[in-house]
């Protein structure tokens, strides 16, 4: 255990974003323990829907973890101390979210899982009071919700929701919904939370390309994100008025000034990409990966993980303190 780090242990939900491994043996469509991804990480692909390292490894660094936390799927024995990553790509806060493109670990059962390490936690330790005491210490960060919009509302030949319910209702749904999940963290021991908002969902190449007009985002898409992200923003004041025992941190993650960092290709895919948006097994990627925001059609490149981990890092500096 690194006695070291800014915080003991780091524990995430999520999606795509932050997937280092948990898809690599569902049946689905979406995972990326394949050539081209990983082409720059160290041993090859992962299942890292990146070129390299993503957000959550670079945060992990950040905070002087010495080794990158495991993913749920193969996590052992007292590493459970120092965190788990939970997230799942095409998973949503919603069951159904995702679905069609095989199985994933939907946020309520990646809160199972943690409800399994908590358990485990607490045998290694001596109790659910020791469980809790060094769980107030950890950090949990939790990024999810493009997919219940991209893998689910904006597809209404696939998913009803569209037709049962406005996105202002839905959008509803989903923070109700994640309301009860942060709750259920802070009742086993979470303190210090941090939330993100979604990015730019409109202005990635597949959108843009099955979805978009001459070139340009998609603009129902980004509102939808506008939406979600002002409401998240509001759920976290709300939990920080009823939880004062705790600090809950809403993350922009709206975008980095990424021409300063030399990235000049930001609507097209570094990889050849399937019709899903996903690499083409095996594709030749470009070279100039770091001129590029999307490694494929949905997912950012390595670089810009970094950039975003960086801005997620100065924005969770209260939580580390508190």
């Amino acid at each position: 255990m690194s006695m070291d780090s800014k915080v003991p242990c780091f524990f995430i939900f999520g999606d795509s974003l932050c997937d280092n491994g948990n898809n690599n043996k569902l049946r689905t469509a979406a995972k990326s323990n394949y050539n081209p991804y990983g082409i720059d990480f160290p041993g090859g692909p992962s299942g890292r829907f990146t070129n390299g390292q993503n957000l959550v490894d670079y945060i992990a660094q950040l905070l002087e973890f010495s080794e990158y936390i495991p993913p749920f799927a193969n996590t052992s024995g007292s590493d459970i101390l120092k965190g788990v990553n939970h997230a799942s790509g095409a998973a949503g806060i919603l069951f159904e979210t995702g679905k069609r493109l095989g199985e994933n670990v939907h946020l309520e059962e990646q809160l199972k899982n943690h409800k399994a390490i908590y358990l485990k936690i607490a045998r290694e330790l001596g109790g659910l009071r020791e469980a809790k005491e060094y769980l107030n210490q950890c950090l949990y960060y939790v990024n999810i919700g493009s997919n219940d919009y991209i893998n689910n509302f904006f597809l209404p030949d696939q998913y009803t929701s569209s037709r049962i319910y406005t996105l202002e209702r839905y959008t509803n749904i989903l923070i109700n919904k994640l309301s009860q999940y942060m709750e259920e963290l802070h009742e086993r021991g979470a303190r210090k939370v941090a939330a993100a908002g979604l990015g730019s969902l409109g202005c990635t190449p597949q959108a843009i390309s099955t979805r978009g007009t001459n070139g340009n985002c998609v603009a129902e898409f980004n509102d939808a994100a506008i939406l979600f992200n002002n409401k998240l923003n509001s759920l976290v004041n709300t939990l920080n008025n009823k939880f004062t025992d705790s600090k809950f941190i809403f993350i922009n993650s709206s975008d980095a000034p990424l021409d300063q960092f030399g990235i000049t290709v930001v609507n097209a895919p570094c990889c050849p990409t399937r019709d899903d948006g996903q690499c083409v097994l095996n594709g030749t990627p470009c070279p100039n990966r770091n001129q590029y925001l999307f490694y494929d059609g949905y997912h950012i490149t390595q670089l810009v993980h970094q950039l975003f981990a960086i801005g997620t890092y100065d924005q969770i500096q209260p939580l580390i303190h508190h």
